[in-house]
């Protein structure tokens, strides 16, 4: 929507639940956790609400994208073992790297400026 709260538009519509959504840092992409295919995943797409892309495709929960200052990379926590932890990628979805090890739960990461 304009940011006096007009011309609101639905960007994904599907039955499945959609959250935590996070710009791109450029404005054109929109990155968000969804459970479209049963599971919490992370998708990107484009501003307009086209071209949704799956990110990962693991039997764990994968969510709360955050993109790095530069566009280049998303941070985003994920149980996939056994615990929440912080994950980075590419913003391809590519070259995956858990960042934490903590034994506890981390979650909502960001990026410092």
């Amino acid at each position: 929507m304009d940011a006096d709260g007009s011309n609101q538009f639905n960007l994904t519509n599907n039955e499945a639940n959609d959250f935590g959504s996070a710009w791109s840092p450029d404005g054109e992409k929109i990155a968000f956790g969804s459970d479209r295919d049963g599971n919490s995943e992370i998708y990107v797409m484009d501003a307009d609400g086209s071209n949704p892309t799956n990110l990962t495709n693991n039997e764990a929960w994968d969510a709360l994208p955050a993109w790095s200052p530069n566009g280049d990379r998303v941070i985003f926590h994920s149980d996939r073992d056994d615990n929440f932890e912080i994950y980075v990628m590419d913003a391809d979805g590519n070259n995956l790297t858990r960042l934490t090890n903590s034994g506890a739960s981390d979650i909502a990461p960001a990026w410092s400026p």
